[in-house]
């Protein structure tokens, strides 16, 4: 029983995806990007915290420097008021140019913030303002000594100013603080949700997940039962095949053996027959020609052409004889009919031919003889036709109960490529001559890889079973299908024919 599938297509195009499928594809993708899309989100918001995390903590860096800086230089005015040394004014000399790089900082920074900014104008007025008081300090101390700098001291409000810029220092630090935590507040929030919508894209993707693996378990078990019913179909055709092959192969040697008989047979009849008449004819022109002699030349003449085209009908039929069974093989055995055969190839194909053969061979059967000659003769054919050889040696000799056969050409040989596609009518009908009689034939190279070498073995008594043929009704061998041999081997089509 064969089992038939069929895909539902559209005109014009091959084999559809359910549309179910392409669905939860597409599905499968749009939960992909957003799941990425989500991601991403989440990395520019901790991208984002981190930068104003890293922004807050400089601009307090920067402030907490420039009150340091500020300390600083009112620290070195106070040792240089003290001890009277300039080395003491280094910070002090310092202090304007870094603290209004600070401020350039600072404005860099907080440009995008408003509060931030005018806060800080405010401590860049107080800075300069200390800074201003300080350069005062000094003249007065370079002109009144130490007693005008404690006058002065005890009149100025320094102190208090140097209180406001820490206060405000303070202040603006605690604004970013303030500000830093706000913002960290915000990104949490955004945090938990992007959180929770990663939560439902992997539900989402987790469903169609066990959607796929069902589809998928589905369509596997579909395919198994789908493999074994193609399983059965082609175990069916192989025997179908297999047995067509056998009938195929068992008529093909039916009508060898049908092909030889009548070949024969029609030898027979051409030879007895048609020679016993042609060999009258021959006689009764002569005896018309005896006795016209005299009296009418021109007949003679014309007598003794028609007898002259009479012989050549007597050669054409013998030949035409030969050809259909040759006469040596059963006057004379088949050592003599192949050296005869050979050496006729020889002579007409200008080849160097070699027949090598053992006298015990004419123990063969009638059928194994044909089968043998047959073989000679088909492989000398092809091999004047396409081996472009110089050399060729026919070997036959009886080994045991079996008569082994060689035919060795030095010609272009066989491509190894093309030994797998036998298409060659010649080579079968070699091969189903061998396996008629149980026996076997070889095509390979020749000798150290040159040329062609024909190898057949043919049994001295028959080793198949004889079996009724199913059209013809004669008693032929059963052998098995040629696909199946181990014996043969196939040659390219240039080689046999």
């Amino acid at each position: 029983m064969t089992t038939r599938m069929y895909f539902t297509t559209k005109a014009g195009s091959g084999p559809q995806l359910p549309f179910y499928k392409t669905f939860l594809c597409l599905v499968c993708v749009l939960i992909l990007v957003g799941n990425t899309y989500s991601l991403l989100q989440n990395l520019q918001s901790i991208k984002g915290a981190n930068a104003q995390q890293g922004h807050v903590s400089r601009v307090g860096d920067r402030l907490q420097y420039l009150n340091v800086l500020v300390i600083d230089a009112e620290s070195s005015m106070r040792g240089y008021f003290l001890h009277g040394s300039e080395s003491y004014l280094g910070p002090f000399r310092n202090a304007p140019e870094l603290i209004s790089a600070e401020f350039d900082e600072l404005n860099r920074l907080l440009a995008d913030r408003p509060s931030q900014a005018k806060n800080l104008a405010t401590l860049r007025t107080l800075v300069d303002r200390k800074l201003a008081s300080m350069d005062d300090l000094l003249k007065v101390y370079k002109t009144g000594g130490l007693s005008e700098i404690v006058k002065v001291s005890h009149l100025s409000d320094e102190r208090s100013v140097m209180d406001e810029i820490r206060l405000l220092v303070v202040v603006m630090v605690k604004e970013q603080a303030e500000e830093l935590d706000a913002r960290n507040a915000t990104f949490y929030l955004e945090y938990q949700k992007a959180i929770w919508f990663g939560v439902g894209i992997n539900a989402m993707a987790i469903i169609v997940l066990l959607l796929f693996y069902g589809l998928v378990r589905s369509s596997f078990f579909t395919r198994i039962l789908a493999e074994r019913a193609l399983q059965d179909a082609n175990d069916n055709l192989e025997s179908m095949v297999a047995t067509r092959t056998a009938q195929l192969s068992v008529l093909s040697r039916h009508l060898i053996t049908v092909s030889e008989k009548e070949k024969a047979r029609l030898a027979r009849e051409l030879h007895d027959e048609m020679g016993a008449n042609l060999t009258a004819i021959s006689m009764d022109l002569v005896t018309v020609q005896e006795q016209l002699k005299g009296s009418a030349p021109e007949q003679v003449a014309i007598l003794a052409r028609a007898r002259k085209a009479l012989l050549n009908v007597v050669e054409l039929k013998r030949r035409i004889v030969e050809d259909l069974r040759p006469s040596l093989l059963d006057n004379l055995g088949l050592a003599a009919a192949l050296q005869s055969y050979v050496d006729d190839f020889a002579r007409v194909s200008g080849i160097d031919c070699e027949a090598l053969v053992d006298g015990e061979v004419d123990a063969a059967g009638p059928m194994q003889a044909i089968a043998v000659f047959r073989i000679v003769q088909e492989s000398l054919n092809n091999i004047g036709k396409y081996a472009k050889a110089k050399h060729v040696i026919v070997q036959l000799s009886r080994e045991g109960d079996a008569l082994s056969l060689q035919v060795i050409d030095n010609g272009i040989g066989i491509d190894q490529d093309a030994i797998s596609k036998p298409k060659s009518h010649g080579l079968l009908g070699m091969r189903e001559r061998a396996l008629l009689l149980g026996g076997s034939l070889q095509v390979g190279r020749g000798v150290n890889g040159v040329g062609t070498c024909i190898d057949a073995l043919i049994p001295l008594k028959d080793g198949v079973s004889s079996v009724t043929h199913p059209i013809a009704g004669d008693h032929i061998p059963t052998l098995p299908p040629y696909s199946t041999h181990p014996h043969i081997l196939p040659v390219p089509d240039g080689q046999v024919q």
